[in-house]
């Protein structure tokens, strides 16, 4: 039976609203929703004889025109970052439960070449828990022929901002089907630019994927066209190979262009896809259990290599011993650098004078060196962070008051409070009480000076206390209904003393209150920072083991509390995730 697609349109977060075809299922009960991403220069209007193909009538098909393609508004070509269209596919995903019923868990993706990297960006970023995704020749890395291509991009850009590179790509060496050859020349709507800025993004975020993709554990199927004149397959292959998923497949097709699913000769490639549907549909979703990954995994072999000592004499050794030593001088110029020094690099005085932005240090040189310490890429996007933390902290409270209940806020380890403190006061929802707590005298003694400083005695209290002590946090009064911890269980790899904290968080806040809870899924510094810079423990090295998104959310689902939003940064480092406290916690 041929479908006709019904036309809508769903908001993104910044206000623009995306065009996408729904094809309702005909045969019978829905048993859940397959989304087809188009890819780079196309529209939906390109993968809808998918809908017939693939043969699934009980199923409910939907797929987009991403930002600045097809029906959708913008640009053509053009959108404010990667991030940004990583994040539109997390709100697709969102009006889709709320606007068609089809919870994320229900849903399987199914996209090919840039869309594909978008899906699985999106995969490793949000771990949202779908059933699956197959990915048809993903664009981990695009052939541009010319030499040092994408360096030159990127300094054209850095001189003049973004620009538009057209694409080279003749439909002839996408397909062997004339009839798409023939519609691909003709289509209105095909987009051929595509903005410098999304294509560098497109890159980074493609290499940080396929470095870490064993942090994406959803059921995965890979299609790899064995003739791709547009893409490279050897990064495809180490994606798959790394991949965390407890179910995966890979199908080779030799001959293959580029447009995999829309290829002459699709009809195998269609039919393994339709197989690979129907196994996910066929049972309940199983999640990799990624509890005990502070003990064996990727993260946790990744941090013991880390804090592993180096060989003094060792050409790695010495440079970081140089590194260390320049960070010294540095500290005897830059005010921040001496700071982490005395305090340690993770410290709450550290991280509040991160916040504050502003470089001190001697004159010229010294402030010059704390600039561009400042600017680093781990401190910008500590910043950000910071934002989302507010953000999504006045989400929370504007939650609670719709609820007609009191805003009781919560911050287990605050540093000196700043970014709660900020959130407090540029929010309209009065707070009846905030509570602060930090196991550091310095950032209790520091926190309520900045609590006089902003006239808030009488709303907000600091309080030296322990963010591990389950019993100390459970006895919290009065009961928060808005709890937040940003920037603690980063720094400590055991999972144990985690869920212990978040336990102690549910014991305390009120059944239908929030969390507001931080991650770093990925980091681009790691070995810097483990090899040079010091922790405020004790002056010890600072090695972080990194947590997977899908490993962060399931620790706090254990404890009783269910994710409704996230954030993240543009360079895929912090995290920052709101959940709703439901139930009674586990023991």
């Amino acid at each position: 039976m041929l479908r006709t697609a019904g036309e809508h349109h769903f908001r993104t977060h910044d206000g623009v609203d995306l065009f996408y075809r729904h094809w309702p299922a005909v045969g019978g009960a829905r048993r859940g929703a397959v989304v087809l991403l188009h890819r780079g220069h196309e529209h939906s209007g390109r993968m809808a004889h998918l809908v017939d193909e693939l043969d699934l009538p009980d199923v409910d098909f939907f797929a987009w025109d991403a930002r600045g393609h097809g029906r959708s508004p913008g640009v053509r070509g053009f959108s404010p970052s990667f991030a940004t269209s990583v994040r539109d596919l997390q709100t697709f995903a969102e009006h889709l439960d709320a606007a068609h019923g089809v919870a994320t868990p229900d849903l399987h993706v199914v996209a090919q070449s840039v869309g594909a990297v978008l899906a699985a960006t999106w995969a490793h970023d949000y771990a949202p828990p779908v059933r699956g995704l197959t990915l048809a020749s993903p664009a981990f890395s695009i052939k541009l022929y010319v030499p040092f291509a994408r360096q030159g991009i990127a300094l054209l850009q850095r001189l003049r901002g973004p620009f538009f590179v057209n694409s080279y790509v003749k439909p002839r060496f996408l397909t062997h089907d004339p009839e798409r050859i023939a519609s691909y020349g003709t289509d209105p709507l095909i987009t051929r630019p595509i903005a410098s800025n999304v294509l560098l993004g497109l890159y980074e975020a493609a290499d940080r994927v396929v470095a870490d993709a064993q942090a994406i554990t959803q059921p995965v199927q890979l299609l790899i066209s064995g003739a791709d004149w547009v893409v490279r397959q050897q990064p495809q292959i180490d994606f798959f190979d790394r991949l965390g998923s407890r179910v995966k497949t890979r199908l080779d097709l030799p001959g293959f262009f580029h447009d995999t699913l829309g290829e002459r000769d699709r009809a195998p490639a269609v039919r393994a896809v339709r197989d690979f549907v129907l196994e996910r549909f066929a049972g309940p979703p199983i999640p990799v259990d990624l509890r005990q990954a502070d003990r064996h995994g990727a993260t946790a072999d990744e941090a013991r290599a880390l804090a592993a000592p180096l060989p003094a004499l060792s050409p790695r050794g010495l440079y970081w011993a140089a590194t260390r030593a320049g960070l010294r001088l540095g500290g005897r110029l830059s005010r921040g650098i001496a700071l982490g020094h005395a305090t340690g690099f993770d410290s709450g005085s550290t991280l509040d004078y991160v916040y504050r932005n502003t470089p001190e240090g001697a004159p010229l040189v010294g402030r010059a060196i704390d600039r561009t310490y400042l600017e680093s890429i781990g401190w910008r996007g500590i910043r950000q962070r910071k934002l989302h933390v507010e953000e999504l902290l006045q989400a929370a409270m504007r939650r609670v008051a719709a609820q007609g209940r009191a805003v009781r806020l919560l911050d287990i380890a605050a540093g000196h409070g700043r970014y709660v403190l900020d959130a407090v006061q540029a929010s309209p929802v009065p707070v009846a009480s905030v509570l602060l707590r930090d196991y550091s005298e310095i950032n209790v003694r520091d926190g309520r000076a900045l609590i006089a400083a902003r006239g808030l005695d009488g709303t907000a209290q600091f309080v030296k206390a322990d963010a591990f002590d389950r019993a100390s946090l459970a006895a919290t009064v009065p009961r928060p209904t808005v709890a937040v911890v940003s920037g603690l269980y980063e720094l400590f790899p055991d999972n144990t003393a985690v869920q212990r904290s978040l336990h102690g968080v549910a014991d305390a806040v009120e059944e239908g209150g929030y969390l507001v809870y931080t991650g770093q899924p990925w980091h681009p510094q790691l070995e810097m920072i483990a090899r040079a810079l010091t922790s405020h423990r004790q002056g010890s090295a600072w090695v972080m083991r990194r947590r997977t998104q899908a490993e962060m959310d399931q620790l706090v689902a254990a404890a009783g509390f269910r994710k409704v939003a996230q954030r993240i940064d543009e360079w895929g480092i912090f995290t920052v995730s709101l959940a709703v406290r439901q139930g009674a916690a586990a023991a």
